[in-house]
């Protein structure tokens, strides 16, 4: 089937706002001339891709299923046309990262400073959200290289993952808890105290979840979470215990504010790993980022 791109290119757009009006400001074209151009596609595609009324605009199921891959091809193009005219060239341009907020903070920040010394023509472009989304953004192309916490045993289709630190995960508590300290505990035990984690849409708390399902013990929070450094602070108080990374609280282990938990159960470490797509071109910006590493 040979459909013009430029055919494609209007229902992104379409699709995007869900508006004829915005498409055709965004294109510079009449509003005449995107609905002709949506009708050419749809009898192309033999498919109905918008329901219409006199204020709204709706995708199609088939719509809907077009603009997931509309969509990911639009941003590979925008990837693809900004990675040539980078391509020689650090003396302008940005870099897209994804990463969590805490995989920043513990760990590429100060790579971040190096990178803005060695070259501060580059703006770095920093997207903040839990590993798996950050996954499915570089997917999309909606960034260059994601820093992520790698889920044990799961492959990444399409992508190249270079591993770069060892997270070494523990339960915590703080002197409130001190009684604990002197035990030997089971998972067991730790399953009957006030836990405090992330939340379900992230790499750590689904580690967390399958490893008490691997000893068929059940697990109910007593605080969900979206920020690690607001579970290091509600610890320190005393609301409950929580399960983090070693590497993320030296400074309040050094200070005596919390302490680890003794356990029988040996808990494997976890690793971060840089993640770049294998059908996309990595800017040169990107390369020069992932070398500092």
């Amino acid at each position: 089937m040979d459909v013009n791109f430029e055919l494609y290119k209007v229902f992104f757009y379409v699709a995007k706002y869900l508006s004829f009006s915005a498409a055709a400001n965004e294109l510079y074209i009449s509003q005449s001339a995107v609905s002709q151009a949506i009708k050419q596609l749809e009898e192309k595609l033999n498919t109905k891709l918008f329901f219409r009324s006199t204020k709204h605009v709706q995708l199609s199921e088939a719509g809907t299923l077009l603009f997931t891959h509309v969509e990911q091809a639009f941003h590979f193009l925008k990837t693809g046309e900004r990675s040539i005219n980078e391509l020689h060239s650090l003396d302008q341009g940005e870099l897209k990262i994804g990463a969590s907020d805490t995989i920043c903070k513990y760990y590429l920040l100060p790579y971040f400073k190096q990178f803005n010394l060695l070259y501060p023509k580059i703006k770095l472009n920093i997207t903040n959200r839990p590993s798996p989304v950050c996954v499915d953004l570089l997917k999309k192309g909606l960034v260059d290289i994601s820093v992520v916490n790698l889920a044990a045993e799961k492959l990444y289709p399409g992508m190249t993952i270079s591993k770069c630190k060892l997270l070494h995960d523990v339960f915590v508590a703080s002197p409130a808890f001190a009684h604990l300290q002197s035990l030997r505990l089971v998972l067991k035990d730790i399953a009957a105290l006030p836990i405090l984690t992330l939340e379900k849409n992230t790499t750590t708390r689904t580690f967390l979840d399958s490893m008490f399902s691997q000893h068929n013990l059940p697990f109910e929070p007593e605080i969900q979470l979206g920020s690690v450094d607001l579970m290091i602070e509600l610890t320190k108080i005393g609301l409950g215990i929580s399960f983090i990374s070693k590497e993320y609280i030296q400074k309040e282990l050094a200070d005596n504010q919390l302490f680890t938990l003794p356990l029988t159960t040996d808990i494997p470490p976890r690793e971060l790993g840089i993640m770049t797509h294998d059908y996309l071109p990595v800017p040169l910006a990107a390369q020069k980022f992932i070398e500092l590493l």
